[in-house]
């Protein structure tokens, strides 16, 4: 919790909104925000639902921080990619209420939550990255290879195809998409369902099911501290 993201405790759930900017970038302090209120959660055992500002979810990393220096790029996608890890085994529910845009890695926070409710609208939603000269990262390609499909992996990864809302339902991006005015009223609703799993079987089941793509992400990690993940002119 810091001024870019905010905790709202509710009794079954707990709401995390981030803030940060017209973009809504995925900053160093967006991601330590989004920690502290993951463990928040833990600690209340809440369902956790992740939502932005309206007409963007993020448009992904800071590109300041990004374009700093190749070192600098590193870190943030380092920490964008444990932060990933961490959603995709976090032992609670989580889903995301995507309010608009979501690029990049606001798009890669899609891929590494339980259920994501769009909203109609002209939105874009993909992985822009060859566009704006960023190979791929290895984390990126992992995260995605499982839940994509190998056509729309193939379409959104190599050709930074970007898709409206009812594409990205289809490209697994996004679960289902409601009326804008019924994000957050579907996101209460689907989290009060949630609430009534069974926790422990919830988290030992993700992790089952999970398993291998997790350990491809760890070694995806482990890899793109060695690589040159930088923006290229």
């Amino acid at each position: 919790m810091n001024e870019f993201v905010t905790y709202q405790s509710e009794e079954n759930y707990a709401i995390i909104t981030i803030k940060n900017g017209k973009a809504n970038a995925i900053s160093h302090e967006v991601i330590d925000g989004l920690n502290a209120c993951l463990d928040k959660a833990i600690q209340e055992n809440k369902v956790v639902i992740i939502t932005g500002q309206q007409g963007m979810f993020s448009a992904g990393f800071d590109l300041k921080v990004m374009t700093k220096s190749p070192e600098s790029a590193k870190e943030l996608v380092t920490k964008g990619s444990q932060l990933s890890l961490r959603m995709l085994s976090f032992a609670q529910p989580i889903i995301i209420a995507c309010s608009g845009h979501a690029i990049a890695k606001g798009a890669f926070l899609l891929l590494s939550a339980d259920y994501r409710i769009g909203t109609e609208g002209d939105f874009k939603i993909g992985l822009n990255e060859v566009q704006i000269g960023m190979t791929m990262h290895n984390a990126g390609i992992a995260i995605a290879k499982a839940r994509l499909s190998e056509v729309y992996l193939n379409r959104s990864l190599n050709n930074a195809e970007i898709y409206n809302p009812k594409q990205a339902v289809t490209a697994g991006f996004l679960d289902v998409i409601v009326p804008e005015n019924q994000l957050l009223p579907t996101a209460i609703k689907v989290a009060e369902l949630f609430a009534n799993l069974h926790k422990k079987a919830h988290a030992a089941t993700k992790l089952k099911v999970r398993k291998p793509h997790l350990e491809n992400l760890e070694k995806a990690i482990a890899l793109d501290l060695s690589a040159d993940i930088s923006i290229k002119e």
